[in-house]
């Protein structure tokens, strides 16, 4: 393996576990057995990888050529299960703060690396010059897993409810693509992630959010005070 390869191997590693973990939490939280548990976590992390390689033709998709990716999303989501088995406190009370803070951690890492693993991706199959498909490939396997995740739970997909989340995805994806054309893929990779990641803390810590419609008895609150 060359060092970009490793690079690369390392951050897929990180962000799967990350997923993995997040994937798992909400498992737990919809009070899902072990194995309700993995399946989450495992579409989390290698849900948005499978689409990502669907649309470029790579078949079958990376997670079925080397299963690494599943093993490990398979034990961090045991992991998980059994933490939260022996330390059910964990989600309550004044706990509660704390896990929500952990979740975010776990999803903007997890979004940050795949974003850029899915640019990464795409230039590795020869389409440098497409930016457009660059960017929809890194978003896409951004959000895939999480939207796959959030629809098997019967939640409201995260990305259309949450703080800033796709387009934090998006303006990533833009990063790492302009930017491999004037500094290594690494490094682009790296910075690429890490704006990901802040976007995605500033969205949650000043509550920024798209504008979007408000159940009428709230407008009707708002006009009276």
């Amino acid at each position: 393996m060359d060092y970009q390869s490793i690079a690369t191997f390392i951050m897929e590693m990180a962000g799967t576990v990350a997923f993995a973990a997040s994937g798992a939490m909400v498992g737990v939280e919809r009070n899902m057995d072990i194995f309700g548990v993995s399946v989450l976590g495992v579409a989390t992390a290698v849900g948005g990888g499978m689409i990502r390689d669907i649309v470029l033709g790579v078949i079958p998709p990376a997670v079925f050529r080397n299963p690494v990716y599943a093993l490990v999303s398979v034990l961090t989501s045991c992991i998980v299960f059994f933490i939260f088995y022996f330390k059910r406190e964990l989600l309550e009370g004044h706990r509660r703060e704390t896990y929500d803070k952990f979740m975010l951690v776990l999803d903007s890492v997890g979004l940050g690396i795949f974003t850029v693993v899915g640019v990464n991706a795409g230039i590795r199959q020869g389409h440098m010059d497409n930016a457009f498909l660059l960017v929809f490939l890194g978003t896409i396997t951004g959000v895939g897993g999480g939207l796959l995740r959030d629809m098997m739970a019967s939640v409201p997909p995260y990305i259309f409810v949450k703080h800033i989340y796709a387009c934090a995805s998006i303006i990533g994806a833009i990063v790492c693509v302009y930017m491999n054309r004037f500094v290594g893929n690494v490094e682009a990779m790296v910075v690429s992630s890490i704006v990901v990641v802040l976007i995605r803390y500033l969205a949650a810590h000043y509550h920024w959010n798209l504008p979007r419609l408000s159940p009428r008895e709230e407008q009707n609150d708002r006009n009276r005070n």
